[in-house]
């Protein structure tokens, strides 16, 4: 009888485990920073919202988004910077001028001890 008990104990633990698992996640909200040289939204955002949609994640839900367009390279590098202090998790880019900014933006405040 004790074996029974056992294994009901051990099965009972299993269907639990998965869902205190689950409770025990951080509340933090990941945030994106969104950096381009265009004035506003292009396709490559709504590609990028629809790849982000299928792995589970939600703006204003899961997943907050800081967007910086720069209508223009002049401004990237300023609004880089902006992102960097606003920590965000990760930056993404969709030119190299843009990517540069990030980089150096990062690079910098990194060096501060300001962000991360």
């Amino acid at each position: 009888m004790r074996r029974r008990e056992f294994i009901t104990f051990l099965g009972g633990a299993a269907a639990v485990w998965p869902l205190d698992a689950r409770g025990q996640q951080s509340a933090r909200i990941p945030r994106l920073g969104f950096l381009t040289p265009t004035s506003g939204p292009t396709t490559n955002h709504q590609a990028l919202y629809d790849a982000l949609i299928r792995l589970g994640y939600r703006e204003d839900q899961n997943l907050i988004i800081e967007r910086r367009y720069a209508a223009g390279n002049d401004r990237l590098s300023i609004l880089a910077a902006d992102l960097a202090h606003a920590n965000v998790d990760v930056i993404v880019t969709e030119s190299t001028p843009a990517a540069v900014a990030a980089k150096n933006a990062t690079r910098d405040s990194n060096r501060d001890g300001d962000c991360r």
